[in-house]
């Protein structure tokens, strides 16, 4: 039986936007016994990284989803049953989310940058963007940016049209990134070849063949599957120094087959070493 968030999560699907459920703290909900109740540790299914270890995306943005049937799925039903709203991932819509959190930072948004969809919060407001980015918190004072590996709450369709992200709204995120986040160090690879300390290279070798299968078989949500498989690959072998520059690119080309931009691929690599720590 359909509850009412569901019902709102698939009017919003029917709109080609990646929806999931949201706990009352706005903490995704898990749609899998595993992951219930936060038993996983609450992380999103990474494949081999962490303690979900669920065949697919279980929650979180990499398991939002325009698919009415996993949507009204037995698996997800608990989940609406137990969920307090509707979230989606703005990036998966080719979003991108302004999230101004106190009313300093939407005086400088509508100082500082072009009208366009704005949202009610109960702090302050969301400015929604046509146009797809790297998600940052924090990029000033109250203001946080959600496009890609990210989501936000479904708070209703809001005012006014969508413009094209801005340029100042990226140029905000490399400002932070430069001043605040610096890029996590290479992965370390060891002398001689970079064989395996713990694992033979004929392990590393059928993990990555593995990986590259994983990302050619993809049939939806190429992005999410994209950056859970960089991760995955990263969990096992990230720290061991057995990957080289042959093998990132192995994997890069298979995720730019699949449509992934140069830049969409560095970035889920970036972010699954900075998530890992490696």
């Amino acid at each position: 039986m359909n509850t009412p968030l569901s019902n709102a999560a698939l009017s919003l699907a029917g709109t080609g936007v990646p929806v999931l459920p949201l706990s009352r703290g706005k903490r995704p909900v898990g749609n899998c016994p595993s992951c219930a109740d936060g038993a996983c540790g609450g992380r999103p299914n990474m494949l081999s990284a962490g303690p979900c270890v669920c065949p697919a995306p279980c929650h979180g943005w990499a398991a939002a989803t325009t698919d009415p049937g996993v949507i009204t799925s037995t698996a997800w039903a608990r989940s609406w049953r137990v969920a307090a709203a509707v979230a989606y991932h703005p990036g998966g819509a080719d979003l991108t989310v302004v999230d101004l959190d106190n009313p300093d930072a939407v005086a400088w948004a509508r100082a500082a940058l072009p009208p366009t969809r704005t949202v009610g919060t109960t702090r302050g407001e969301h400015w929604i963007y046509r146009g797809a980015m790297r998600s940052v918190n924090a990029v000033r004072d109250g203001v946080d940016l959600k496009s890609t590996m990210s989501y936000a709450r479904w708070l209703g369709p809001g005012t006014g049209t969508l413009a094209p992200l801005p340029e100042a709204v990226r140029e905000l995120a490399a400002r932070q990134s430069t001043a605040a986040r610096p890029t996590p160090p290479p992965v370390p690879l060891p002398a001689g070849g970079g064989e395996c300390r713990h694992r033979t290279p004929v392990y590393l070798e059928r993990g990555i063949a593995m990986a590259e299968q994983r990302i050619t078989e993809a049939r939806e949500q190429v992005h999410a599957t994209v950056y859970a498989t960089f991760l995955a690959v990263l969990a096992t072998h990230g720290r061991c120094g057995c990957l080289t520059e042959a093998h990132i690119a192995r994997l890069f080309a298979a995720a730019q087959a699949k449509g992934e931009r140069p830049r969409h691929c560095t970035d889920a690599w970036t972010n699954a070493r900075a998530r890992l720590g490696v």
